[in-house]
């Protein structure tokens, strides 16, 4: 298994490719019509769910706001938008330009503060931040990084400080064996053997457990409140038919019936889940 610092340079460099071409227009179209993209997003596409659950869009308001991992900064400008005040931290030094491009088109109250490099060798006040947030984020640590993040996350957040990582969901071996078997995107099936020890070699995240149980666990050594929601049931088999012209509809209908299934069903069963810490512990 890669070191720590062998699976943050790999991230790093994998990411600065993907993240090189971002339209920057795209972004902040997204913020012009910022309640009609969450309308759309978020009740069919199962991160946006996770994410902006629970009229998450009003809570942010105000709000001193750290998105960890943030990507294309896509979700930092829409929280940026709905009046976070909002600092973004990633590896990807693509990233930072991405920033900077928004910045140049926002008015002084939505320009985003950049935090370059790895978090945990960052400087950030204690006490400071009122949520932390992560969308597709913790899977790319491995468990040691992981520990390591929300020991520091804990000091950083302010006593009633909430936390909100949204995750895959691997809560069934076989489900998770099958998943594999499916070709996706540039990834082979795990039947075309050959092809997908290459794929796999390349990919960037890290052996590793992203189970409810999992977070739960690590949750409730250091916060007081811990909740798992998770989402994607039924949703998951427009992977099927991804081109079709319902299949964005049949995703909407889908996520908006699973809410009526027990819990047990839906943990087991689902494809994304969001983590909920609240209220952190004091650090010993």
């Amino acid at each position: 298994m890669n070191t720590s610092k062998e699976n943050t340079d790999h991230n790093r460099a994998h990411y600065n490719k993907v993240y090189k071409d971002v339209r920057i227009d795209n972004i902040l179209n997204k913020m012009s019509r910022v309640n009609d993209f969450l309308d759309e997003a978020a009740s069919t596409d199962t991160s946006w769910v996770c994410m902006y659950k629970e009229n998450f869009r009003e809570y942010l308001k105000g709000k001193k706001v750290l998105e960890l991992g943030c990507g294309d900064c896509t979700n930092a400008a829409v929280m940026s938008a709905l009046g976070a005040n909002v600092w973004a931290n990633d590896i990807s030094d693509e990233s930072g330009q991405i920033i900077e491009k928004l910045n140049k088109n926002l008015p002084d109250n939505k320009k985003i503060n950049f935090i370059s490099g790895n978090f945990l060798e960052t400087d950030l006040a204690s006490n400071f931040f009122d949520v932390v947030v992560g969308k597709a984020f913790v899977h790319h640590l491995t468990h040691a990084q992981e520990k390591k993040f929300i020991e520091k996350i804990v000091t950083i957040l302010r006593p009633e400080g909430l936390v909100r990582f949204v995750e895959p969901a691997i809560n069934s071996k076989i489900l998770d064996t099958l998943r594999w078997m499916v070709p996706m995107d540039n990834r082979p099936s795990s039947l075309q053997k050959r092809k997908f020890k290459i794929w796999k070699e390349l990919d960037p995240h890290p052996e590793r457990e992203n189970s409810g149980k999992h977070y739960q666990q690590i949750g409730a050594i250091y916060f007081e409140y811990v909740n798992i929601y998770s989402v994607g049931m039924i949703e998951r088999f427009y992977r099927f038919f991804p081109s079709a012209k319902w299949s964005r509809r049949f995703r909407k209908k889908a996520l908006a019936f699973e809410r009526y299934l027990p819990k047990s069903l839906r943990d087991v069963f689902a494809r994304t889940q969001t983590i909920e810490y609240v209220f952190p512990k004091k650090v010993q």
